[in-house]
């Protein structure tokens, strides 16, 4: 069975650069077909797709994040990695990682969620 955990600090001052990493177990993520993928969801808004690292390593980010954002992996490890620079209140979000069908874009196994809250 796939599992996905996410890790990372809670709490990140504001102009600080947050690093979550998920950490990916019953799959590999060097398999190809899947998308290895961040979303976030503000307090009560809906969910905003970040980005995503393929099998290959190749990355997509969402055009309003990519100045921002960069998102890498560790194949020892089986974990990828999303780093977010220079975060605002703006950015306070429960964070998602999740696996991406390629063929469908299907997002078929998810993490349970980590919050992260920008604040002084």
């Amino acid at each position: 069975q796939v599992q996905l955990q996410e890790s990372g600090p809670g709490l990140v001052g504001p102009s600080q650069t947050l690093s979550l990493t998920c950490s990916v177990s019953g799959h590999s993520i060097t398999t190809p077909s899947n998308y290895w993928t961040w979303i976030r969801q503000p307090p009560g808004k809906g969910l905003e797709w970040m980005g995503v690292i393929a099998h290959d390593g190749s990355t997509a980010y969402s055009p309003s994040l990519k100045s921002r954002t960069s998102i890498s992996r560790d194949t020892s490890r089986n974990q990828f990695t999303l780093v977010l620079s220079s975060v605002t209140p703006e950015d306070t979000a429960l964070y998602y990682c999740a696996r991406t069908i390629s063929s469908t874009y299907a997002m078929d196994y998810w993490g349970k969620g980590t919050l992260v809250t920008v604040s002084s």
